[in-house]
């Protein structure tokens, strides 16, 4: 029986987590009416404990798992300078797209509304100045003045840019400072170990998190949780199959309908693994089986499977419309431009640990001061959103890099046709 239990994945037992949680939250909220077992003993203490324990993990690792990932990353994108136009065309698209991406996942939240009439809004809860500050503010606060002080005090628009010029600075001055670099870099694995260990215990605090809202909400948190669920669906289809193919026609004039064909297989298998990573692979067969020149896809499929997370940025594009509607807080243009360019810049750097992307959704509620509890009701689903996003991720990838490809003529048009066959890899699957 143990044996079984251990052969459960993570992911799973969250699942689990969130579904038992919501089962017992119904039962305290229906049959249990004893204020002492259910509010004293039960919500106000152990649940509370559980979940905002776990809640305060999530935002131990934002600071120093940002700040270290946006260094190394920034550091190793610098490097693509020596590739030159094929490294500037592959950022430009992948941070674009990302963009398109979440914009179109704060539209959707906007009109499908799926946290309207949660009515979870805290009394005396602080608001971020971010919400009705003027544009002109936005831009002057992302300037740290003291940036050990945004470190300490989380200003994670201040953190990223900071990190951001640590990085180009280390990839300008290469082996002078390769001793603060490897520190960097070590420092990155440490907290991605340490996100692996706090991960550990999110069944349990997914687990109290659910009962400890569901207890006093009901029936009533379960359709905003299914509107949720339903907005980030609809933005990975209209990324996958609108954007992407538009973005084919209008700059290669390929038949987007036969990439599908072709790509449907590598879209399987990410949807099956959740990982980016080991599709790495097989995406860069299939691009060769199209006529992509490797030179140009083995550059393109590893940075993109690291820095071009559309279907992640989707998610937390709808997330965040989800945590301000339950809240009853009212986002501004430039409360959404935050959002929109947070969410880009923790795309890069943050790949390759499960669940990393609700841990860097915690830096974009903290962008513009949303509370970060309102993850708790979005996290025992996200295994299933993954598989969907994680599928977009990949088809990213690999449209971005047809575009890169056609642009620097490394694209054999007549292959891509199916009017000659392909000299593929070699890789065998």
């Amino acid at each position: 029986m143990l044996s079984k239990l251990r052969k459960i994945s993570l992911s799973n037992w969250i699942l689990i987590g969130m579904v038992l949680g919501i089962i017992f939250g119904l039962f305290l909220n229906f049959f249990v009416h004893n204020p002492f077992i259910k509010d004293t003993i039960l919500i106000d203490n152990i649940f509370y404990l559980g979940g905002n324990g776990f809640i305060r993990l999530m935002k131990m690792l934002v600071v120093p798992l940002v700040f270290c990932s946006i260094v190394v990353g920034a550091a190793s994108i610098s490097d693509i300078r020596k590739i030159g136009t094929i490294g500037g065309r592959t950022i430009l698209i992948y941070l674009i797209t990302t963009a398109i991406a979440v914009t179109i996942a704060l539209v959707i939240g906007s009109i499908i509304q799926p946290g309207a009439g949660l009515n979870m809004s805290m009394a005396g809860q602080p608001m971020n100045a971010t919400l009705n500050q003027t544009m002109t503010d936005t831009i002057l606060n992302m300037i740290p003045e003291n940036p050990l002080n945004s470190l300490a005090n989380g200003y994670m628009l201040q953190v990223i840019i900071f990190g951001l010029l640590i990085g180009i600075i280390l990839a300008k001055l290469k082996e002078e400072v390769q001793i603060i670099n490897d520190a960097f870099t070590q420092g990155n694995h440490i907290m991605m170990e340490l996100t692996s260990l706090v991960m550990k215990v999110a069944p349990i605090g997914v687990f109290c998190l659910m009962a400890r809202t569901f207890a006093g909400l009901g029936f009533e948190g379960i359709l905003p949780i299914a509107k949720y669920v339903i907005c980030v669906l609809i933005g990975l289809a209209i990324q996958a199959f609108i954007i992407y193919p538009s973005l084919l026609i209008v700059f290669t004039r390929l038949n987007p309908i036969r990439f599908f064909k072709r790509f449907a297989s590598v879209m399987l298998f990410a949807f099956s693994s959740s990982t980016s990573n080991a599709t790495i692979p097989l995406n860069l067969e299939k691009l060769s089986e199209m006529g992509v020149a490797s030179e140009v896809s083995s550059f393109t499929i590893p940075l993109g499977a690291t820095i071009n997370m559309d279907g992640t940025a989707i998610m937390q594009g709808c997330a965040v419309m989800f945590a301000a509607q339950a809240y009853g807080m009212d986002l501004g243009l430039t409360a959404l431009i935050t959002v929109i360019f947070t969410a880009v810049m923790a795309s890069i750097g943050t790949a390759g640990v499960p669940s990393v992307g609700l841990i860097t959704l915690t830096m974009v509620f903290n962008s513009i001061g949303l509370p970060v509890e309102a993850i708790g009701m979005i996290f025992g689903i996200d295994h299933l959103i993954d598989m969907f996003r994680t599928a977009v991720n990949i088809t990213g990838d690999a449209i971005c890099t047809i575009i890169v490809a056609f642009k620097n003529e490394s694209v054999d048009t007549e292959v891509y046709n199916g009017k000659k066959e392909p000299h593929t890899l070699g890789i065998e699957f």
